[in-house]
């Protein structure tokens, strides 16, 4: 069973500390899980930048985990394949009807483009493995900022969201726009909304509803689309990173998605979801013991569909794509998460699937090592350097801590 060394963790330790009181990140925490339990857990600095008086960030703090929603909306999406009420080849315009004449776009920088009907049905497996065309506008509000379907406060309190939401991505054009025939290409993009609306179409459900009853209540976690008050209480606070590269407190510098719980009505399956590290980390342990093939207590899918998450499912085309996206070659996709295809020197092997999320949250899995890992921290702009670099050292010395007899150190 994968453990690790009372060197190595003395060495996060102390790396975790000396990048705390660097000061170059704001708080930040480090959880590393085997097929069996927490192995490791370790974070520190204060849940508002600055304000030492705001507690400090630990394993149940509660983080915006931003696109690592995007995995339990495709989990609940399976979830509903396992009870029989969808299937991979079902085409997505069954249940929502925007998807029944979708149209290919020539250009995605701008809605005054030239168009022309897609000859290829979409199905579910398209917008799981995001191969289905669906794109992120290249224009966007703010530095790295969120696309105006995430931040639009308009869609929550719309008759009709699900519309309302539709309207937005639609725009000028006169059908759901596409950027390639769906099935021959990665793009990544809207998938995971699709998903959560796909989900409540067919189980009559709200999103949260449904992934309270078969995820998170299963699994004792608290995770949820509203903000209640236990959870902001727990919350750690955005922090902002100038073009100077200094931190400040958030006061919204750029727009964000409605935090108001009171106010939330519509669940955003791309970026919606609010869960502490600790939580996240028992759905992946959750999830590894079925990949493995563990006897597990009221398993919450089969094994073969969570096997299928490992599984590459892109042409060679979306690979490259996808590659090119998260800047690592070999990277394909399954049906929730990216997969590693080659090891990662030092850090994860193959056959791992991860994903991270705008504020700087990530996670992976990697069956080869038998580990978990979650990382929570909470910096905007998108693709904060400073924190990226805090990440792959952290994992770095994870895998040398690692005492397995398979491992190469």
């Amino acid at each position: 069973m994968a453990a690790l060394s009372p060197s190595g963790k003395r060495a996060l330790d102390n790396f975790i500390k000396e990048s705390v009181e660097g000061g170059k990140v704001p708080g930040f925490v480090l959880g590393v899980s085997n097929l069996d339990e927490e192995i490791y857990f370790q974070g520190g600095g204060p849940n508002i930048i600055g304000d030492p008086t705001s507690g400090e960030v630990n394993p149940d703090s509660v983080f915006w985990i931003c696109s690592q929603t995007k995995m339990i909306a495709s989990l609940a999406v399976l979830k509903l394949i396992d009870q029989g009420r969808l299937s991979l080849d079902t085409p997505m315009g069954d249940h929502i009807p925007e998807f029944q004449n979708p149209v290919i776009v020539d250009r995605t920088s701008t809605q005054k483009t030239s168009f022309r009907p897609a000859k290829t049905v979409v199905t579910v497996k398209h917008v799981l493995n995001f191969s289905a065309g669906l794109f992120y506008p290249v224009v966007r509000e703010g530095l790295n900022g969120l696309p105006v379907g995430y931040t639009s406060k308009d869609v929550h309190v719309a008759p009709d969201p699900v519309q309302h939401f539709f309207r937005i991505i639609i725009g000028e054009l006169p059908a759901l726009p596409l950027k390639f025939e769906p099935g021959t290409n990665f793009v990544y993009g809207w998938s995971a909304d699709m998903l959560g609306i796909l989900v409540e179409k067919v189980s009559s459900q709200t999103l949260e509803q449904f992934c309270k009853e078969h995820i998170f209540e299963p699994l004792d976690m608290k995770t949820s689309f509203y903000l209640t008050p236990d959870l902001r209480q727990r919350l750690v606070n955005l922090a902002f990173r100038d073009e100077n590269g200094n931190l400040h407190p958030w006061t919204e510098q750029v727009p964000i998605m409605e935090q108001d719980e009171r106010k939330v009505g519509f669940h955003l399956g791309g970026v919606g979801l609010y869960s502490s590290t600790r939580d996240y980390l028992k759905l992946l342990r959750h999830l590894m013991q079925i990949n493995a093939g563990r006897p597990v207590t009221k398993p919450l899918w089969k094994t073969e569909t969570i096997q299928s998450i490992f599984v590459p499912a892109l042409t060679e085309k979306g690979s490259k794509s996808l590659s090119d996206f998260v800047m690592a070659p070999g990277t394909q996709w399954g049906t929730a998460l990216a997969i590693c295809t080659q090891d990662w020197p030092r850090r994860r092997r193959k056959g791992s699937a991860f994903w991270s999320g705008w504020a700087g949250t990530a996670h992976f899995m990697d069956p080869a090592s038998g580990i978990a890992v979650v990382f929570g921290i909470q910096v905007a702009p998108a693709g904060d350097i400073e924190a990226q670099k805090l990440w792959m050292k952290l994992e770095a010395l994870i895998y040398a801590a690692l005492e397995s007899g398979f491992m190469k150190l």
